[in-house]
């Protein structure tokens, strides 16, 4: 073998080193990357949906924008009153108002519980679909080895369709105010 094709030798086997550092490093890089997002999903899994003080702060934002709304209302009935000086219906449309405000409370409730269990759902649905992208598993399979039964699986498509709790709570304001006033 010659000079020239003995360093061409040894210039190519230290290029064939660097690369395969190279691809040590990322390959080192990808399976720390892989370990943090699989503890991710399962994280996300074994505690789907808002904790307790998400649900609470949630809660008390919305209810306290549904006893804001009404306040307003019933201030401006006062101020229509005392404008006037005619109580004529006044005691009706607050009776109007309080009633009104026991509904739109109960279903907002209902409407909160509803997105908690949703988002539960998605978050499980998530983390499964995360993990069989990680491993190549079939998420219906890795649901079913983890007791979650397959219906619950294509909850996404369904929480799609529902209005979402923002819309809902303004459509049902707004009729409700029109009919007031």
């Amino acid at each position: 073998m010659g000079r020239g094709s003995q360093q061409t030798m040894q210039l190519t086997n230290q290029q064939l080193a660097s690369q395969n550092a190279m691809n040590q490093q990322l390959f080192s890089q990808g399976q720390a990357l892989q370990s943090t997002v699989a503890t991710g999903y399962q994280n996300l899994l074994a505690n789907p949906g808002y904790t307790q003080a998400q649900q609470t702060d949630i809660t008390g934002q919305s209810m306290g924008a549904l006893a804001s709304t009404f306040s307003a209302l019933a201030s401006s009935a006062a101020n229509r009153l005392a404008a006037t000086n005619n109580s004529a219906g006044y005691g009706d449309l607050l009776d109007s108002l309080a009633r009104q405000q026991g509904q739109q409370a109960s279903s907002l409730a209902q409407q909160n519980q509803l997105a908690f269990a949703n988002q539960s759902k998605q978050d499980q649905l998530t983390a499964l679909q995360g993990l069989s992208g990680l491993y190549g598993t079939n998420s219906s399979l890795l649901g079913s080895a983890l007791g979650i039964p397959g219906q619950l699986l294509n909850v996404d498509a369904n929480v799609a369709k529902t209005p979402s709790f923002g819309s809902s709570f303004l459509n049902s304001l707004g009729s409700s105010l029109g009919k007031l006033f």
